[in-house]
């Protein structure tokens, strides 16, 4: 996890767009880590011949934020470099040349950056379809119909393909951990020290830590679809899959914002508990939830009644009413205390002083 700060930093970077019948909005916040690790890339048009497709990913970087950084500027570049790009109509790609291209884009910034490492959740929207890419603990999640529809799985060592990898690989899994260390298992790029990826004979794909990103490609429901979240496992270590679901339907009711939603579902994070760099991309289709103006104006209530209780503002009977009762009901449990500790006191003070005395006076019968 690393060094933590005695308070945690929460202001916010916020980033918005659309384009391609789509809305984003995001959010990411340093929290209790010393350093800022993570990055993200959001593209709603691709450039060139891609124009009609889109693309988002979050990067949450280990060992320092170097590579992190440089994916999120690099990896769209890198990535259609391949298969993908080559021809002059979009339309004419197969779902085997996309993966292949992908697939080859990570293994090809394996190579070019290999300082330090990076998890990597990506999301590639086309017309037809939607290409979740994943490498390392991070996560992407489509919500159809309000309900989870698909979640990528993260990569542990503890998962069964994983963990028979590592082995194969003459490592094993410790605590949940590569050789009880390295709580991922699969890294966008390899790690600086090259210790996890030494293995002879083997190929980078087969190493302790792979760089190989697992692909899902999932058919477009356009009535269906509403959103894609992206966050990192700072978001996800406290919340699961249903819990973001419900929260980011219910927000989005109330708030047409999305990096305000971002900055809600970060704000919760860090309230259960979480201790590590947040960062969370929401991705809207048009069947997305609107905002309902009856709840809406509930929730404006709701915040102006909060913010006169925090302010000061209110200072009516009824919280007159409520001061006194409550400090009477402080004063009132002080007094109980207060007597109960001098009953215990008392009682302590007297058993002592007879057992002075039955010592003091053995055999006269004075204590009798």
């Amino acid at each position: 996890m690393g060094a933590l700060l005695d308070t945690p930093r929460t202001e916010k970077f916020n980033e918005s767009g659309e384009g391609n019948n789509l809305r984003y909005g995001l959010s990411s916040m340093q929290g209790w880590r010393v350093s800022m690790e993570d990055a993200h890339c959001a593209i709603t048009q691709l450039p060139g011949n891609l124009k009609d497709w889109s693309f988002f990913a979050v990067f949450d970087g280990h060992a320092g934020a170097l590579i992190s950084e440089r994916l999120s500027a690099t990896c769209v570049t890198q990535l259609f470099n391949y298969e993908i790009g080559k021809s002059s109509n979009s339309q004419m790609y197969t779902i085997t040349e996309v993966r292949q291209g992908i697939r080859e884009g990570f293994l090809a910034l394996d190579e070019d950056l290999h300082k330090s490492g990076s998890t990597a959740v990506c999301v590639l929207i086309t017309p037809n379809h939607i290409f979740f890419v994943n490498c390392g603990d991070s996560r992407a999640m489509l919500i159809r119909d309000g309900e989870v529809g698909f979640a990528t799985t993260d990569h542990k060592p503890a998962h069964p393909t994983e963990k028979e990898r590592i082995q194969n690989a003459g490592g094993s899994v410790i605590v949940q951990r590569v050789n009880g260390s390295l709580a991922v298992s699969r890294f966008a790029l390899s790690l600086g020290d090259y210790s996890y990826k030494t293995v002879r004979g083997l190929g980078p794909t087969q190493q302790l830590i792979s760089p190989e990103p697992e692909i899902t490609v999932i058919d477009r429901q356009k009535d269906r679809d509403q959103l894609i979240v992206l966050a990192c496992d700072g978001v996800w270590d406290v919340m699961s899959n249903e819990d973001l679901c419900q929260v980011v339907g219910e927000r989005m009711r109330c708030v047409d914002d999305l990096s305000r939603v971002c900055d809600e579902v970060i704000d919760y994070c860090l309230y259960r508990g979480s201790s590590d760099n947040m960062s969370i991309v929401l991705v809207a289709f048009e069947p997305a939830p609107k905002v309902d103006a009856e709840l809406q104006a509930s929730d404006k209530r709701l915040e102006q009644t909060i913010e006169q209780m925090t302010n000061g503002a209110c200072r009516g009977p009824a919280f007159f009413s409520f001061c006194f009762v409550f400090t009477f009901s402080l004063v009132l449990q002080f007094v109980c205390v207060c007597v109960r500790v001098c009953s215990i006191l008392t009682t302590s003070i007297d058993h002592q002083t007879d057992q002075w005395r039955c010592e003091s006076c053995p055999g006269l019968g004075v204590c009798s």
